[in-house]
């Protein structure tokens, strides 16, 4: 049960799992300032409350999992906390650093910041609808650091990189085959199969779990310093004309000119 109120995000807590679920199906659930922050309170709330033996994070009805940040907030104006005006950092850091295993509950399209969150929690299980994939260098973005670097961990450097140097799309199959889902299932059963998931972790030694995440995390930690330089890199580029370009021609639904932007800027 929950006892404090969100606005972008709804939180509950039945039979040791915590479940947090981005609240904003009519944005994709894409992020906001909100929530970013909701979502970084509600994962340290679980994650350090020794009722809680794991956290699934999901997105709000069908079409999304999660978008990244919202289209609407242009890049370049961000002005709230972080190296580039949101907290990425915290949040990446949020999920990785609760001693609890992080489920991604995938349905729809998880898509740019979306498909990120997807790589770095524990696990990801997917519903036969759900899409993946990278947006960034198509609207002047990229994430330089867990987003690409522990990407080409998880599914090796060439089908990283050509997730980010093409952009394309990928099915749940697709996304399984690579390793970057655990479980695939139809979508009338994603509910189900998670909770099975959920349940067997529940059963199990939760120091022994936070002893293996940290374990785990310990081998890749290298890739929180390529991120901080890389967002320290980043929060320049929003400033450019080439960035700015992608943001303008996505919300003027046109090509972008990428290249004449950065000659000319």
């Amino acid at each position: 049960m929950s006892d404090k109120t969100y606005t972008d995000i709804l939180y509950d807590e039945t039979d040791g799992v915590a479940t947090i679920t981005i609240n904003r199906a009519e944005r994709m659930n894409a992020f906001r300032m909100t929530t970013y922050g909701e979502v970084i309170d509600a994962l340290h709330r679980a994650g350090w409350n020794k009722e809680i033996g794991v956290i699934v994070l999901t997105g709000a009805g069908t079409k999304a999992f999660g978008t990244g940040g919202d289209a609407s907030d242009k890049k370049s104006d961000r002005a709230g906390r972080g190296v580039i005006g949101v907290p990425i950092e915290e949040l990446h850091a949020a999920i990785r650093d609760v001693p609890k295993p992080v489920i991604a509950k995938v349905r729809g399209y998880a898509i740019g910041g979306g498909n990120v969150i997807a790589t770095i929690c524990d696990l990801t299980i997917a519903a036969e609808s759900a899409v993946f994939g990278q947006v960034g260098p198509k609207v002047g973005s990229v994430d330089p650091g867990f987003g690409t670097a522990y990407l080409a961990r998880v599914i090796g450097e060439k089908k990283a990189r050509e997730f980010w140097y093409l952009c394309r799309r990928y099915t749940a199959a697709e996304a399984a085959a690579m390793g970057l889902v655990n479980k695939v299932v139809p979508d009338d059963e994603l509910d189900a199969e998670v909770a099975r998931w959920c349940q067997e972790i529940v059963e199990r030694s939760p120091t022994a779990i936070a002893i293996a995440k940290r374990s785990f995390n310990a081998d890749s930690e290298n890739i929180r310093g390529i991120a901080s330089l890389g967002f320290q890199a980043l929060s320049l580029y929003y400033g450019t004309a080439e960035s700015k370009e992608g943001g303008n021609a996505f919300r003027e639904k046109r090509k972008p000119r990428f290249r004449e932007k950065m000659i000319s800027g």
